[in-house]
């Protein structure tokens, strides 16, 4: 009785001290545990000090504050108003003028021996530039303006220096080589260039086309849209799906296309530790925890899974217990915690959208810990067992 009494205290001392090792972090582990996530959360143990980061409950007030927050789309950043069908010069543009007279004799006509005959006669002009002061040079007109003028008003500002010089003139202008009126294409396209507008008005991807389409795959493909100091960016699969989001382009504007795979890092107690890809259009929590193999059944603490980035700061104000003192960067580093426990969880996972570069976390169970403490007082004990064993067969 007195040995199955010292036993037994014996037992309880080893299960004691056991989580006292693993409690105190001597143990090998992937990371920190559930109770030291929550305590540099809520700022343990100098409550004065500011916390580390956001901790917010993944609930139903949750999940529809981040459903508010809708990618960027190059629609809803700049409309989708058609340009002018009629271009207006700008300054570097090439232009071609023909003049015609109703006579020759003219100023742009030769006469047949100083003698006016009947019949037009056309006269083509050398091609002019648009200079920087948005005037061109013609003969016996001197300087006219160009810039920020339509070809059939440059037309009629010809003719109008030319009454009374040259035989009822008549003018006609084209524009030869197009510079103002273009779109610049960079990044992951055939060939980077200055593409002209035509005047019917073209979308991003009719402009992408013509500088030779996009190098990198659909689903790792992102175009960026610059309009004077904004910028928006879009994956190229949105305006695949959706025509709306294949915008009509202004002049001026740069396109860039860009080669930017999605992907999500896993770690902890799941399945594999990795850094997945996933396709632009987006994956939710639960496909994420899939693509991973899932929660470790020997190792995870089901109450301890996190989705690690950052916020802006007017995303996190909306959160009810979200620390102030956090938002006064713009971006505010959150961990979204999910009680895998609860039955209802695996539908918030469905709802919950990860996005790139999010870090999903699974913390080890209190038990795995105490599971590393006895393997490892097996190895430390075991010679000295099967010492004390060779050592009474012996005697």
């Amino acid at each position: 009785m007195k040995s199955s009494r010292f036993t037994l205290l014996h037992r309880t001392v080893l299960v004691a001290a056991l989580a006292s090792l693993a409690g105190c972090g001597l143990t090998p582990g992937s990371g920190p545990s559930r109770g030291a996530i929550l305590e540099s959360a809520l700022g343990w143990p100098n409550e004065e000090a500011a916390p580390a980061f956001a901790l917010i409950e993944i609930d139903d007030q949750t999940l529809d504050t981040l459903a508010r927050r809708k990618p960027p789309t190059l629609r809803g950043f700049f409309g989708d108003r058609r340009p002018s069908a009629t271009p207006t010069i700008g300054v570097g543009d090439s232009l071609q003028i023909t003049v015609w007279e109703a006579a020759s004799g003219g100023l742009f006509s030769a006469g047949d021996g100083g003698n006016v005959t009947p019949g037009a006669r056309a006269a083509p002009i050398p091609e002019q530039t648009v200079g920087r002061d948005g005037a061109i040079t013609m003969p016996y007109a001197g300087r006219i303006r160009a810039a920020g003028r339509t070809p059939q008003q440059v037309e009629a500002a010809i003719v109008e220096k030319l009454q009374g010089k040259a035989v009822e003139p008549q003018a006609l202008v084209n524009i030869s080589r197009n510079v103002s009126n273009a779109a610049t294409v960079t990044g992951e396209v055939a060939n980077g260039a200055r593409v002209p507008l035509s005047p019917r008005g073209d979308r991003v991807l009719d402009v992408i086309a013509a500088a030779g389409g996009y190098r990198s795959p659909v689903h790792e493909t992102f175009i960026s849209l610059t309009r004077g100091r904004r910028t928006a960016r879009a994956p190229l699969q949105a305006l695949l799906a959706n025509p709306a989001e294949n915008v009509y382009v202004r002049a001026g504007d740069t396109l860039t296309v860009e080669s930017r795979p999605q992907t999500f890092t896993v770690a902890g107690a799941t399945g594999s530790n990795a850094v997945i890809p996933f396709d632009a259009r987006g994956v939710a929590l639960d496909e994420a925890l899939g693509k991973a193999g899932g929660l470790n059944d020997s190792r995870a603490d089901a109450n301890g899974l996190f989705i690690l980035r950052y916020e802006p700061a007017e995303i996190v104000s909306e959160f009810p217990n979200a620390p102030r003192a956090l938002l006064s960067e713009p971006q505010v580093p959150v961990a979204y915690h999910l009680n895998m426990k609860d039955p209802e969880a695996f539908f918030a996972a469905r709802r919950f959208a990860m996005r790139d570069k999010d870090i999903i976390y699974v913390s080890n169970a209190p038990l795995a810990e105490i599971g590393k403490v006895v393997q490892l007082i097996q190895m430390v004990s075991q010679p000295a067992v099967q010492g004390y064993a060779v050592s009474r067969i012996g005697n």
